[in-house]
């Protein structure tokens, strides 16, 4: 440790939370009790990731047959429909809540259709605009993919309301997808 420094990051999944904190936090803590290394913690960030899980809300597995080959879903719905879906992890699979992310990037697609010139954003979307960006940042540096996803849903429904939207308006839509 006094070497290499703590681990930045340490993504792991859940079913390795309680081997992480039984080995890992209580090894290092009882090691620097006893005086034999220089800090308590090993690690500065430690993220637990969800899991896929089956229609019947059990985790997906080829034993228990249940699993969705992404192949066939990003054949029939296209692989940014599959990330999308992907940001909202611990649900059990819904193939409904996929074709929902589908009508999604679909509906950012024709957006596409109401954008005029311009390179400032439109001054009645700016409010929402603003919101969204600092949600997203907020959102991703937390990685609470699900309500950055969410806030991008609301966005493009503010725009799909409007007549028309500036190239800036979209652009940024897109930057922030």
């Amino acid at each position: 440790m006094k070497y290499w420094n703590r681990v930045d990051w340490y993504n792991g999944g859940m079913e390795h939370t309680a081997r992480h904190l039984l080995y890992a936090r209580f090894w290092v803590q009882f090691l620097y009790n006893i005086g034999l290394v220089p800090k308590k913690e090993m690690i500065w960030t430690r993220v637990s990731h969800g899991m896929v899980l089956g229609s019947n809300n059990e985790k997906m597995s080829k034993s228990k047959g249940n699993v969705i080959n992404p192949d066939d879903i990003v054949n029939e719905y296209g692989a940014d429909t599959l990330r999308l879906y992907e940001m909202f992890q611990d649900a059990p699979w819904s193939t409904d809540s996929l074709r929902g992310c589908k009508r999604f990037i679909d509906k950012v697609i024709r957006l596409k259709n109401k954008v005029v010139d311009g390179d400032n954003y439109s001054k009645k979307l700016e409010p929402i605009i603003h919101k969204t960006i600092k949600k997203v940042q907020n959102d991703l540096t937390k990685m609470a993919y699900n309500t950055a996803v969410s806030a991008l849903m609301i966005l493009a429904n503010s725009f799909d309301a409007e007549d028309k939207i500036t190239k800036e308006d979209y652009h940024l839509l897109l930057t922030l997808l």
